[in-house]
Formats: C-alpha cells, structure tokens, sequence
C-alpha cells in the first residue's frame, strides 16, 4: 500500500477476520489492540512452508503474550529469549532449554548462568567479553557470533551499529570460544526490522561465506550454523513483496553460496508473524489547529508513542490508520498526536495523514498491523496513563 488517503480493511484483513475484531472491539473502553490467534496460526504455517528447511525461533519481545507463547509452543516453535524475565516466562509454559536461544548479545554473568542451570545451551554474542563471560556461566554450550550488516539504509527500524561486530572480530571470537571450551557453531545477522529489499539477505550470506570457509581452511573450525534473525516485513503503508517471495529468493541465495548440503539455518521472525493479526483501536480525543489559516489539523487521540506506538519514532513505521468515516467526502492532511503532556508525542508530523474532513471527537481510530511491539513497549504509568490493554480471541 502506499495511498494512505485511500485505507482498505481488504487490503490488511479478510472480512471475517476484520468484522470479529471489530465487533469484539465495539463496547470496550479505548485504547487497546485486538490480536486475532487464527491470523498468527495461518501466518506461522505460511512461514514454516516458505522455509521448510529452518527452525523458526519466534522473537518473545514482538509480543510474550501467554496466549501467543502457548499456541506457538504446541505447533512446535523455539523461541529467541532476551531477558530472564522471557526465559521465565516461556518456560513456565513448559518449554524446555533445549527450544531456547539466548539471543541478546548484551548480557549479565549471572543471567548467564541462569540460562545454563535451566538448560539453555545455545548463546549469541558479539564481544571478548561477553564471550568470556559465557564460557565461565555456561560451559561447553553453542554460542554464535553477530555480524554486522548493511541493511540499515532500506530496513524500516534498524538493528545494526548497537549489535553485531565486523567479520574478521566475528572470526577471532569464534577461534576464541574453542579455545575457552565452547562450541564455535555459527554466525547469526540481522538485516533490519521491516526489510524491503530482499538483496539485504544476499549481500549478508555472502559475509558469512567468508567466514564459514576461512574458518575451515585456516583454523580446522567447522561451524555448523546460520541465524538468519527476522526481518521479514508486516503489512503496513509502505508496499512490501510478500513471504513468498522473500522465501523463495533466500532460498537461492543460500544455494548460490553454501550448496545443496546446507547448515542448519535459524530464523527469528517476530513482526512478520504477530504484526498483521493486530488491530489497535483509538479514540479521537481533540481536532485543533494551530492558526486561522493553518492548511491542516491536529488530531489528537487517546493512544501514543508511551502507549504502544514508539515505532512510529522518527516516524519510521507507518502504520495503516483507518476511520468509519474514510471515503465519506475529500480527505485533508493531519497531524496525528497523542495525549500526554510531552511534546515528543506525536507520531505523524513531517507525513501527514489524510483523514476525512467530518471526522469527529470521539470517533475511532483503527490501526492496523499492530499486534507486534505495541503492549510491548508501552509504557507502564507516564502521566498516570496504564498500559495499553491487550485482547486475544
């Protein structure tokens, strides 16, 4: 999609699916998200067809909600844990060590050690030091370095420059964790959060070709595994290709560098799996403007960037805003904001979106493909708001 003056419910949900979220939605205080489970159900075989021959670890930070962590334990999922708090979580579901990775490479000794009295045998890192905090908290596990890359200038939300290390540190810290008594298993990426340019995961697997093969011929190191991370993109304004075509073109990629003998690969997804079955629901709060002659209003509404919608940060992801109200007479541009009492609260400023000139105070806001990374990131208690309420059904 890229006419946000021209939302279609069809163009992000089947009817069924959009009627039972709204009507679910209808008599409930504002603001919370909806989180279809059938929709992640659908969108987790989907992943698993396009990539028969990955593990999918799902990324608990997209959204640990008990509901989703048990749907996805039965269908046979690993997850991607980056806090004690998510191993707890997870594994009070009855998910055991050896379906977990540790996958933050910012990490403390004794979180470390945590993982390892619990079972988890499989660790990421990007640094000496952590590496060596890992080889004394855990020893003799997996552990896999970051790379980084250079999907930072096409991937919506990126992840590169705080994670990741180059690839001849990538290189040393992996002859360093043999010789500390760990395993030397793989190399992990991350191309960005909502990656469009699929050539992101080319250019990637390439680096970590260089390092499988300099490894082996100079070090005797074997390694055994690629973690290909997320990225895969969710629904929103901007037009994206769909899994498909992303499965299909990462899979020659991988042909083209590592053969038909593949390692064993990983994948991460997060946003790509949760994002679309979500619906956020808003109340316009106010509609001002700031002059007599000012070209465009501001609407104000009961959710923002402190209640679930912090990616839309530098207005990086732009997501898909729709009214009862949208097609009932020309649209005009608008600032959309939210309702605290902090200027930096406002999502779409610099891209204003068209909004129906008739829309109202207390009409709704739906926001779509929100069900990754909003009750994630909302805030606990700022100006006495509480967390965004979250429904599953």
């Amino acid at each position: 999609m890229t006419d946000h003056a021209d939302i279609q419910v069809a163009d992000y949900y089947d009817t069924d699916t959009f009627s039972r979220i709204k009507a679910f939605a209808e008599n409930r205080e504002t603001p919370f998200v909806v989180i279809d489970t059938a929709t992640i159900d659908r969108q987790y075989d989907e992943l698993v067809d396009g990539f028969p021959y990955a593990k999918v670890y799902y990324a608990v930070k997209a959204n640990p909600a008990p509901q989703i962590l048990t749907m996805l334990r039965d269908k046979g999922a690993n997850f991607d844990i980056a806090s004690v708090y998510e191993l707890d979580k997870v594994m009070a579901l009855g998910v055991s060590g050896d379906r977990i990775s540790y996958g933050n490479t910012i990490k403390k000794a004794r979180d470390i050690r945590t993982f390892y009295e619990k079972g988890v045998r499989l660790y990421a890192t990007d640094s000496e030091a952590d590496l060596r905090n890992i080889a004394k908290a855990a020893p003799g596990s997996k552990v896999y370095v970051r790379i980084l890359t250079e999907g930072t200038l096409t991937a919506d939300w990126p992840l590169s420059r705080k994670f990741g290390c180059q690839t001849d540190m990538a290189m040393d810290l992996l002859i360093l964790a043999r010789d500390l008594g760990l395993e030397p298993y793989g190399v992990s990426f991350h191309v960005g959060s909502q990656q469009r340019e699929i050539g992101a995961w080319d250019a990637a697997l390439n680096k970590v070709k260089v390092i499988f093969e300099r490894l082996k011929e100079e070090d005797g190191i074997e390694l055994k595994m690629i973690n290909m991370g997320g990225g895969f993109p969710a629904n929103y304004i901007t037009r994206t290709n769909d899994l498909q075509t992303y499965a299909e073109e990462i899979a020659r990629f991988l042909r083209e560098d590592f053969g038909d003998e593949l390692p064993e690969i990983i994948i991460e997804p997060g946003r790509s799996l949760i994002s679309n079955a979500g619906v956020l629901v808003s109340e316009v709060v106010l509609i001002s403007r700031k002059s007599r002659t000012a070209l465009h209003r501001w609407v104000f509404t009961d959710v923002g960037k402190f209640s679930g919608l912090i990616e839309t940060l530098d207005e990086a992801i732009k997501f898909p805003v729709w009214t009862e109200k949208t097609g009932s007479g020309e649209p005009e541009d608008a600032v959309i904001a939210g309702p605290t009492c902090d200027s930096a609260d406002i999502m779409y400023e610099h891209h204003k979106y068209p909004l129906p000139l008739n829309l109202a105070i207390g009409d709704r806001l739906y926001w779509f493909s929100t069900g990754a990374y909003t009750t994630t990131y909302s805030a606990v208690e700022f100006n006495g708001f509480p967390p965004l309420k979250d429904y599953y059904i």
